[in-house]
């Protein structure tokens, strides 16, 4: 495979020199024509040329070099999936792309790039750098990668789904009437709207487009008077037509949506919903027409007048994670079933564990005799015991799926942040190694995430005290106090703080937003060291996760991770008058005692563990049988202090 990519390689570089004006580079991101995080099987043109498969990256082609820039989750990953041919650039460490463009190509040098596939923001970041040699960023008319994919998946129409509002917790109505208010607010006649998920939160409808994020291939525009939602037709199913129709929103065929940005931009697009123009030929000079340029892509982007772009942050980004109460609602019942789900699979794999592999198992520490070899011929696999843990899920009420691919990984591979096993090359299950267990599901009423450690043998002293810093910064954060105004960027430092103290850190975010039934990565607002988490502040309803890590290369690898809404805090004093906030965690499982070494732990956080136990333990039981309750029972007993 790594010799057909290389061929891949001469054949874009064909292409590029064949091309009128020839190519000096070739720009691949990861991303859609929605800025997605998670692609469909036919947008991943990036993980097709280079062969790195992370979420994160983006792909550069020169007539002489191939470099792949990712982030700090998957540098490990990136070492083990790229071909000699490439070259590993890890943000944060090596110039960001244009830079390195704006250095290293020469003087007008022309740089291809897909305009359906970059945002504004990018764009328009990549031509200020590269203005200083008269470097050009060039639209392609046909992405150069689809040329030479020659087995590229085809579409398949799936249906669009009505999310009904016992779920969504607001009509469609009342959306688009508030989103009205808020382009009157800001003098903007329109909206386009690109984001898949802020297009299925807008309308209420889900889909399965993407694996693991229920959304559809979609646009929505808005304007003072009309709505239109730009669909592939044969997804749209009677009911669908009649809801849309219902709710005044004109259904039109995907690939309209550029012609109709052009006449949205003349102020000629008309609805056949209810044939009202919002724009008389006298307005169209100081027409506003809102795009948030850190998802709308160039290619709609340059449909419109740079004069007649209102370039600022979605309006529905912020309503979207504020949750309204019955999201909320639903996401603590989504939570208390995927705990009860998570619980099955540790009683289960505990269980397996012993019987296949003589492990000690996960209350006990003695090492036993038992050796690396499968003592019964059970043979467990990172993929098999992951398709159990699925298993028991999809046995829980309102269930529709994963909603990221499980990181279920033992050992050297739990030091891969974002590992994801393949049935074929995967680890098989060891007892005398660190099993971390990152997953989540998609309910109609809500979205999950979690991930515990744990470890069936004898862990390493060493372990045990990097488990508890983890632990410790885990609760840190949990356990905040924070006036209203807060960001992310300032809290990240509380679930690192343990860590440094020993020298240790992790090279992701502490927290994102998680969607209701929708993204399980949803912004705008993040808990991180990265700079963008300086954006938008915290509020109360949001929902936010958890998740400090370690992780030894080679070796092992350990997070923990549970999702958080924040809420008004009960503080004794109010200074500033600002107004405090704190967390309230709905994610539930266990922790593992025999990981944690209770002397590095203060009374408060031996009580904050004690008391999430026994909420787990009286939250979960009603959900399990006698034998999973009695094993729940002994994973929530009290710690106490180390003698």
């Amino acid at each position: 495979m790594a010799a057909a990519r290389d061929q891949l390689l001469d054949a874009i570089r064909a292409l590029m020199a064949a091309h009128s004006p020839p190519l000096h580079a070739l720009v691949v991101p990861s991303e859609d024509a929605h800025q997605s995080e998670y692609v469909s099987e036919q947008d991943k043109r990036r993980e097709f040329i280079s062969g790195f498969t992370g979420s994160a990256g983006l792909a550069l082609i020169t007539m002489k070099e191939a470099l792949l820039w990712t982030d700090g989750r998957y540098f490990l990953q990136a070492t083990q999936q790229l071909s000699n041919h490439w070259k590993l650039m890890r943000m944060g460490e090596d110039p960001p792309v244009e830079a390195w463009i704006a250095d290293n190509l020469e003087d007008e040098a022309v740089i291809g790039i897909n305009p359906w596939c970059i945002s504004v923001d990018s764009a328009q970041r990549y031509e200020h750098a590269f203005s200083k040699k008269h470097q050009t960023l060039f639209q392609l008319s046909s992405d150069l990668v689809d040329e030479v994919w020659k087995d590229r998946p085809p579409v398949e129409p799936r249906p669009v789904i009505v999310h009904p509002v016992e779920f969504a917790g607001r009509s469609v109505s009342e959306k688009i009437k508030e989103l009205r208010e808020k382009l009157v607010h800001e003098k903007a006649s329109a909206i386009i709207i690109t984001a898949l998920d802020e297009v299925a939160w807008l309308y209420n409808i889900r889909g399965s487009d993407v694996d693991y994020s229920p959304v559809v291939h979609s646009y929505a525009i808005v304007t003072l008077h009309n709505a239109f939602f730009y669909v592939d037709k044969r997804k749209v199913t009677v009911e669908v037509q009649k809801y849309m129709s219902g709710n005044g929103i004109d259904i039109r065929e995907y690939e309209t949506v550029q012609s109709d940005a052009s006449l949205l931009a003349t102020g000629k697009l008309k609805s056949s919903v209810d044939g009202e123009n919002d724009i008389n030929d006298n307005e169209v000079g100081s027409l506003k027409i809102w795009i948030d340029s850190g998802s709308c892509c160039l290619a709609l982007y340059s449909k419109l007048s740079p004069d007649q772009v209102l370039a600022l942050q979605s309006p529905i980004a912020l309503p979207k994670a504020v949750k309204n109460s019955t999201e909320l609602d639903g996401l603590r019942k989504a939570h208390i079933r995927d705990g009860a789900a998570v619980v099955q699979y540790l009683a289960w794999l505990d269980n397996q564990m012993q019987e296949n592999y003589g492990a000690s198992g996960y209350f006990s520490e003695i090492k036993g005799a038992h050796k690396k070899e499968n003592i019964k011929g059970t043979k467990l696999t990172e993929v098999s015991v992951s398709d159990k843990l699925e298993g028991f899920r999809s046995t829980k009420e309102h269930f529709r799926g994963l909603s990221f691919p499980t990181i279920s990984s033992v050992g050297p591979n739990a030091a891969v942040i974002h590992y994801k096993p393949e049935a074929s090359t995967c680890s098989e299950m060891d007892a005398d190694k660190i099993y971390l267990c990152d997953s989540g599901a998609q309910y109609l009423d809500g979205t999950t995430d979690i991930t515990r450690t744990v470890h069936f043998g004898k862990p390493s002293e060493h372990e045990k005290s990097c488990y508890t810093a983890v632990l410790k910064g885990h609760i840190a954060l949990d356990i905040a106090v924070f006036p209203n105004g807060t960001t992310g960027h300032s809290l990240d430092i509380l679930s690192r703080a343990p860590l440094w103290r020993e020298g240790l850190d992790y090279r992701h975010g502490t927290g994102h937003g998680i969607g209701s039934y929708l993204n399980v990565h949803e912004g705008p607002h993040l808990i991180s060291f990265r700079p963008s988490a300086r954006n938008v502040p915290l509020q109360a309803s949001m929902t936010v996760t958890d998740e400090p890590g370690y992780y030894e290369d080679g070796s092992f690898g350990i997070r923990l991770e549970n999702v958080l809404i924040c809420k008004e805090a009960n503080a004794k004093f109010n200074f500033g008058e600002k107004g405090y906030l704190s967390f309230e965690h709905i994610t539930w499982a266990p922790y593992q005692a025999k990981l944690i070494d209770t002397k590095l732990l203060t009374p408060v956080e031996i009580e904050w563990v004690n008391t999430y136990h026994s909420d787990c333990r009286n939250i979960l039981e009603p959900y399990l049988n006698e034998q999973e309750k009695e094993w729940l029972r002994n994973a929530t007993e009290p710690i106490a202090v180390s003698s």
